[in-house]
C-alpha cells in the first residue's frame, strides 16, 4: 500500500503519513498533486491537509499561476513540524546532525577519536545533545520527537585490522545502545546499521528520488551496503542485508597487502575497498596521512599510492557488485562515503570503467552514480529514523503489532 491512501475513516492517520510523503517528495505540491499521488479523493486530502496546516506539519507556500481556474495554494513541510537528532559512531569519529522536519540540517558537530570507547562517546554524545536541546529552545524542544543511532553492527569485531583494546572491544560485545542512550535522555532511541542509515538517508534525500531500486556501497573505515526495492530499505532478519564487508574477491594486488595465506582461495571486499587500507598502504608507503579528509587538498607525495589502491579498489568492487546484481536486479549502484568529493568522483568513475569492462553477457548494467551526502550520511541517515516511524507511510500503522525482537547488541 506503499503511497496509496484510502478513504476509510479508520485509516485516517495513515492517509496523514502519505499525504506527507506526498509533499516531502515534490517539495512543494498543491491539494490536487497530493490527491494524485496519494489515490484519495480531493475532499479528504482538503480536510486532511487543512488538518496539518492547523497542526503545524504544513505550511502554505505561495501560489502558482499560468493553469487554469483559480491559482492554485501550494504546501510545504513546516520546518518547525519536529526535530530530529542523528549520531552516527563510528570507528574513528562521532558525527551528529540536529534535523528539522523538512530535513535541512540545524546543527553538526564531529568528534575525532583514536577508538570509540563507549564511556567516552557516551559522554560526547550527552554534550552534544544537550547543546542541540539548547540550540532548539524551550518551545522548539516539545517537537523534538526522537534519537536515532547508526553504528558498525560489529564495531567491536575487526580487531586485528584496527587494534581496538581489548575491554573496548569486550565493552560493545555486551552494549544494548538503545538502552544505552535512553537511559539518559527522555527521548525515544531508534537503531540501525551505519551503512544502512546512510542509504535511507540517499532514499529520502539524495538520488532515491531518482530510482527505486538501488545498491548505496559506503566506502568507510570498513566497506558497507545497503539494499533499497522498490522505494523501501532493506535490512532483512538479523539487520545485515547488503553486508558488503565479508564479500568474497580475488587478491589484493597493492604491495602493502599481504599474500593470501596457503590455502585460503578468497580476500573478503573489505580487505581491498576500505579506508582504512588506503591509510595503511599510504602509511607503509612513507606517507604519513592518519585521516582521509587530509587527503583534500592531495599531498603530491600520496597520489601514486592513492592511485594504486582505487585501481584495487575498483576492481574489487566491481567483482561484487557484479555478483550482487546477478540475484537483485537493480537500477542504479550508488557509491559514497568518507573520501573527499573530488577523490570519491575519480574512484566512481574507477568502478564504473572496471565494472563495465568484467560486465558478462546476460545481465543488464545499472546506472553507476556517486552519492549526495559523503561522511554525514550516516548520521543524517540516523536523524531521518525518528521522523520515519512517527510520520513515514508505513503499513505498520494500519495494524498494531508487538515487537519480539531482542534488544540489538551492535558489537555482538
Amino acid at each position: 500500500m506503499a503511497n496509496k491512501g484510502s478513504n476509510s475513516v479508520q485509516l485516517r492517520h495513515y492517509n496523514e503519513r502519505v499525504v506527507l510523503e506526498a509533499v516531502r517528495r515534490f517539495g512543494q505540491a498543491s491539494k490536487a498533486e497530493i490527491a494524485r499521488f496519494a489515490h484519495l479523493t480531493p475532499p479528504a486530502v482538503a480536510s486532511i491537509v487543512d488538518a496539518l496546516v492547523a497542526g503545524g506539519y504544513l505550511a502554505e507556500n505561495g501560489k502558482r499561476f499560468g493553469g487554469k481556474g483559480q491559482p492554485s495554494a501550494m504546501y510545504a513541510l513546516d520546518p518547525g513540524g519536529a526535530y530530529s537528532i542523528g549520531l552516527h559512531i563510528g570507528r574513528r569519529a562521532l558525527d551528529a546532525l540536529l534535523i528539522d522536519f523538512s530535513g535541512q540540517t540545524c546543527a553538526f558537530e564531529t568528534h575525532d577519536y583514536t577508538y570509540p570507547d563507549p564511556e567516552n562517546v557516551k559522554k560526547l554524545a550527552n554534550s552534544i545533545i544537550g547543546r542541540f536541546k539548547a540550540q532548539l529552545g524551550e518551545d522548539a524542544q516539545a517537537r523534538l520527537i526522537g534519537l536515532g543511532v547508526s553504528a558498525p553492527y560489529f564495531i567491536g569485531g575487526w580487531d586485528e585490522e584496527l587494534s581496538f583494546p581489548a575491554d573496548v572491544q569486550q565493552a560493545w560485545r555486551s552494549l544494548d545502545l538503545k538502552t544505552y542512550f535512553s537511559e539518559t535522555h527522555d527521548l525515544p532511541t531508534m537503531i540501525e546499521n551505519d551503512a544502512s542509515a546512510a542509504a535511507a538517508a540517499e532514499l529520502i534525500y539524495g538520488l532515491g528520488k531518482q530510482y527505486s531500486d538501488f545498491i548505496h556501497i559506503s566506502l568507510s573505515t570498513f566497506v558497507g551496503g545497503g539494499l533499497v526495492l522498490d522505494g523501501t530499505l532493506q535490512t532483512g532478519p538479523n539487520g545485515n542485508t547488503a553486508a558488503f564487508g565479508p564479500f568474497p574477491v580475488t587478491a589484493s594486488t597493492l604491495s602493502s597487502v599481504p599474500p593470501l595465506a596457503p590455502g585460503k582461495k578468497f580476500e573478503v571486499l573489505l580487505h581491498r575497498a576500505s579506508i582504512y587500507t588506503l591509510i595503511r598502504h599510504l602509511n607503509v608507503n612513507g606517507v604519513g596521512i592518519k585521516r582521509v579528509r587530509d587527503l583534500a587538498p592531495m599531498p603530491p607525495e600520496a597520489r601514486k599510492f592513492v592511485s594504486e589502491w582505487q585501481d584495487d579498489c575498483s576492481d574489487a568492487l566491481a567483482q561484487a557488485l557484479i555478483g550482487s546484481i546477478a540475484v537483485v536486479d537493480v537500477e542504479a549502484i550508488i557509491i559514497d562515503g568518507l573520501l573527499p568529493a573530488p577523490l570519491l568522483m575519480e574512484t566512481v568513475a574507477r568502478v564504473r570503467e572496471r565494472f563495465s569492462e568484467m560486465l558478462p553477457s546476460g545481465l543488464i548494467a545499472p546506472a553507476i552514480s556517486m552519492g549526495a551526502f559523503g561522511s554525514r550520511g550516516s548520521a543524517l541517515g540516523a536523524s531521518i529514523l525518528p521522523i520515519f516511524s512517527m510520520f513515514g507511510p508505513d503499513t505498520g500503522v494500519l495494524m498494531k503489532k508487538g515487537s519480539d525482537k531482542k534488544p540489538l547488541l551492535i558489537g555482538s
